[in-house]
């Protein structure tokens, strides 16, 4: 199954299609210094047949060539990470390692 990851940033989303018929969305919200994917679906037709970690892994190739962090708050997307230790360098780290009123 060939699978095509595009960045719809009009949409703020990834999306994979196969066959040009749209298989799956990473929603996100963008920032100047990091994505936050916050929402990642994939249609019941594909579910099962690893459209959604083919759209995870290039949209965080894509963050990467960006040199953006990544904020993985969809559970999707932070298990995939979890599972992929070369992605969790894009994890986004606070500067300051304490929050303050």
């Amino acid at each position: 199954m060939d699978v095509v990851v595009t960045n719809a940033p009009e949409a703020k989303r990834y999306e994979a299609r196969v066959d040009g018929a749209l298989a799956a969305v990473a929603d996100y919200i963008p920032t100047d210094e990091l994505v936050a994917f916050t929402h990642t679906e994939v249609l019941p037709a594909f579910e099962g047949k690893g459209v959604g970690s083919v759209l995870v892994r290039e949209a965080l190739d894509d963050v990467r060539r960006r040199e953006l962090a990544v904020l993985a708050v969809c559970p999707f997307v932070s298990g995939w990470v979890q599972r992929h230790a070369d992605y969790a360098d894009l994890l986004y780290r606070s500067r300051t390692g304490t929050v303050r009123d």
